[in-house]
């Protein structure tokens, strides 16, 4: 496949949990602030406004289109071959543009289709007027998720397409079964979650790794999905390198993360903590701070279904056991 279009950048901006009543403001201080890869999903409930955003800095000439990288995700509710690519189009003509250059599965978990009309976004679970709601699942092969989104390449919709939260075991099992290769894989990866074979395994095939949640625990204090004392910031290791080279704790971990070879997408709202966290290429930790940095793993994950979907939507399903 041409890879003639503009690049993934290493540093993207992330668009989970921006409220929408500011995300088209934050989205065009992001572009102004030099990010070049918006990281979005029909899930966040805020593609409309991130439209918004990206519209007015193409309008006023701050950025063209070809100079965007723009991923967005499809959601559960829409693995069926029939709902992909109009499940895109929504996605397309909420953020005003006529292709994305990644498309990715957001989870491999599908779903009971949810009609726009009904709930948009769809969220997790299937029917919020039930006596028990609760997520359901829909029985559809990841590998027919697959191929319809291979036809929107086909189609020239997207540029690449890519997958989400996949194990090593469901990559192995999409190589194999897929003619439109994967070029980018998105996964949970900060200090406490180094997930390192995983990422290996990625490179072997040529993908390339984002990390979300770059930053650990911060992204899931206010979700009382982390604890304040689970931050990463304040880890010895972190605060020494960052004492070193007179960067802020949260550049140090970016930067472990961007020297290690993933693309990462740290989220803020703050004008300066977006010019600092894209400030990242003028400093390098010594190969005993990156060691220092990757031993503090301890498979800590935030984001996991077999926690979360259980506690939130009455319904068991690990996807990483």
């Amino acid at each position: 496949m041409s890879l003639t279009h503009t690049h993934m950048h290493k540093v993207g901006f992330g668009l989970w949990k921006i409220d929408p009543k500011d995300c088209a403001q934050v989205v065009y201080d992001a572009i102004k602030a030099g990010y070049r890869h918006l990281d979005s999903a029909c899930d966040y409930g805020n593609e409309k406004q991130v439209g918004e955003g990206i519209a007015r800095a193409i309008a006023d000439g701050l950025v063209t289109r070809e100079e965007l990288w723009i991923t967005s995700k499809l959601w559960n509710t829409f693995h069926a071959k029939e709902h992909v690519e109009p499940a895109l189009q929504r996605t397309l003509n909420d953020l005003q543009l006529d292709y994305l250059d990644l498309y990715l599965i957001h989870f491999p978990i599908a779903q009971p289709y949810v009609d726009f009309d009904v709930r948009y976004p769809p969220e997790w679970i299937t029917d919020p007027d039930a006596d028990t709601p609760c997520m359901e699942l829909a029985p559809v092969p990841l590998s027919e998720t697959w191929q319809a989104m291979e036809a929107l390449v086909n189609k020239s919709l997207v540029k690449e397409i890519g997958v989400c939260n996949y194990n090593s075991g469901l990559l192995n099992d999409l190589m194999a079964y897929s003619t439109i290769k994967p070029s980018s894989l998105q996964i949970e990866s900060h200090p406490y979650l180094t997930q390192e074979r995983l990422i290996r395994l990625a490179n072997h095939y040529n993908i390339q790794v984002t990390a979300f949640s770059p930053l650990g625990a911060l992204s899931y204090l206010e979700l009382d999905m982390a604890g304040a004392s689970e931050s990463v910031l304040e880890q010895p290791a972190v605060k020494a390198a960052a004492s070193r080279l007179g960067r802020t704790p949260a550049q140090v971990v970016l930067r472990w993360g961007v020297q290690r070879g993933t693309a990462i997408i740290p989220k803020t709202t703050k004008k300066a903590r977006m010019a600092e966290n894209l400030a990242l290429f003028d400093f390098e930790l010594n190969e005993d701070e990156m060691q220092q940095i990757s031993a503090l793993n301890s498979n800590r994950r935030f984001n996991d279904p077999g926690d979360f979907c259980e506690a939130a939507f009455n319904t068991f399903y690990p996807i990483y056991d």
